[in-house]
């Protein structure tokens, strides 16, 4: 008779802590919510980290190169060099669209006044 009692409280606590490991807020749905997260979290500092990596090349650039500053100059500030002509290709407009403002006469034309390199 003791071993039927003490198999029957073996088994109620078997019962029990699989409870506790399965139903619980605690247990295996924490588990699992936070492997989640840790893959959601891996895959952010991947791309930060991607980004991190363009980012300290294009200050390498910046600091090292007269390139990269030219590049920059050029495509981000509209800049020219010394007797170039700046051209501005305006596609033909759509039938039935706005019409385009016309751009100011100086615009059409710029030349840089720095001695070229």
């Amino acid at each position: 008779m003791t071993i039927r009692i003490m198999a029957g409280l073996l088994a109620v606590a078997l019962m029990l802590l699989q409870y506790r490991i399965w139903a619980s807020p605690d247990g295996m749905r924490e588990v699992w919510r936070l492997e989640q997260a840790i893959e959601v979290q891996s895959a952010e500092n991947t791309r930060l980290e991607s980004r991190n990596r363009t980012l300290a090349a294009e200050v390498r650039d910046l600091k090292d190169g007269r390139k990269a500053i030219e590049e920059r100059a050029r495509t981000d500030l509209g800049m020219i060099r010394a007797n170039e002509t700046f051209f501005q290709v305006v596609p033909p407009a759509l039938p039935g669209a706005p019409a385009p403002i016309p751009a100011a006469p100086a615009a059409a034309k710029r030349t840089a006044q720095a001695d070229p390199p």
